[in-house]
């Protein structure tokens, strides 16, 4: 079967451009353990979504602040709690992106594609990294589901994003590092790719990305070849 042309390349922000592993240093400083940084993450992304199968919605910050306060509970702490999640959160504001993030964006625009980001963050968040890398001009919008009827991976999501460019989902391709993005991007229509920095595997129970590459900036040699 072959595919659209892809016109719009979407990006999502939190993992994929962002490095989050400095989030758990922000954990220590305030004197919980430094691991409990995944889990709130993680825990954070199942409220989303669980708020988005049952039709409802709330901010990324939102949800942030409530999950670091069940999880400091039991906690000795350095600080007040309020202060300690203040402290956490900030740190989102003060993230830079992976090492293979500005070649890889710097390929893929000099090769025509137009850059797009779609966070489950706030637009805010993803401009301060972007600019604060050099690469903001690279992207001719910054979309957050702040401003579309629900969180990824809903389709309304995907869709909110290609209404925003003006083109069709299927000369989309979005590019997360995250295997349920990359299914729900699938099912909108959308083509993927799967950025596997850490060498993991792909889960069986997810549509499979139409391509694969381990650093960013493998893809635009990658596009070249099957574009």
């Amino acid at each position: 079967m072959t595919t659209a042309p892809i016109s719009v390349i979407v990006f999502d922000v939190n993992e994929t451009l962002s490095d989050m592993s400095p989030m758990g240093a922000r954990f220590a400083e305030v004197g919980a353990p430094p691991e409990l940084a995944k889990l709130w993450f993680a825990s954070l992304l199942r409220d989303g979504f669980a708020l988005t199968a049952s039709g409802d919605s709330r901010g990324f910050a939102e949800i942030g602040a409530t999950v670091l306060r069940q999880l400091f509970a039991g906690i000795e702490l350095d600080r007040p709690l309020d202060s300690a999640v203040e402290h956490v959160m900030g740190g989102m504001s003060e993230l830079g992106v992976h090492p293979d993030v500005p070649g890889g964006i710097h390929g893929l625009a000099a090769a025509g594609f137009r850059l797009v980001t779609l966070s489950n963050g706030s637009a805010r968040i993803a401009g301060k990294l972007l600019d604060d890398a050099g690469i903001r001009e690279s992207f001719e919008a910054l979309l957050s589901v702040e401003d579309a009827p629900a969180w990824k991976p809903a389709r309304a999501s995907y869709e909110y994003a290609a209404t925003a460019s003006g083109v069709d989902p299927a000369r989309m391709m979005l590019v997360a590092v995250h295997p349920w993005d990359i299914h729900g991007a699938a099912r909108a229509g959308l083509q993927t790719a799967w950025l596997n920095r850490t060498g993991g595997s792909y889960p069986d129970h997810f549509e499979a990305p139409n391509v694969t590459v381990t650093a960013l900036t493998e893809l635009p040699a990658a596009l070249a070849s099957t574009n």
